[in-house]
């Protein structure tokens, strides 16, 4: 739904972003908002916020997954894949035990 300003303004559209997507930043960041979650989730105190952060930090650690999975599919110029393992399962074994 568009919103107007007045009766007389036409609306604004947005561009979309069509550029090259970096793997290795996108990792990266997602590790970053990762533990970020995490110190959320370590000082928060009412019920719905620590609920938030859980949902947050599972959603953040499938995109994790999903992003080194991409990585060890791909291959460097000598033909080794970028990871032999996925990281992720350092952190489930940390988390889960």
């Amino acid at each position: 739904m568009l919103a107007f300003h007045s009766s007389f303004e036409t609306p604004e559209y947005l561009e979309e972003d069509f550029t090259p997507v970096d793997l290795k930043k996108c990792i990266e960041k997602t590790r970053r908002d990762i533990d970020i979650a995490y110190a959320g989730f370590d000082n928060a105190l009412d019920a719905d916020v620590i609920d938030s952060y859980i949902y947050e930090i599972n959603s953040l650690q499938k995109r994790y997954a999903h992003l080194t999975e991409l990585a060890a599919a791909q291959t460097s110029d000598n033909g080794e894949g970028l990871y032999k393992h996925s990281p992720i399962r350092t952190i489930v074994s940390h988390v889960f035990g």
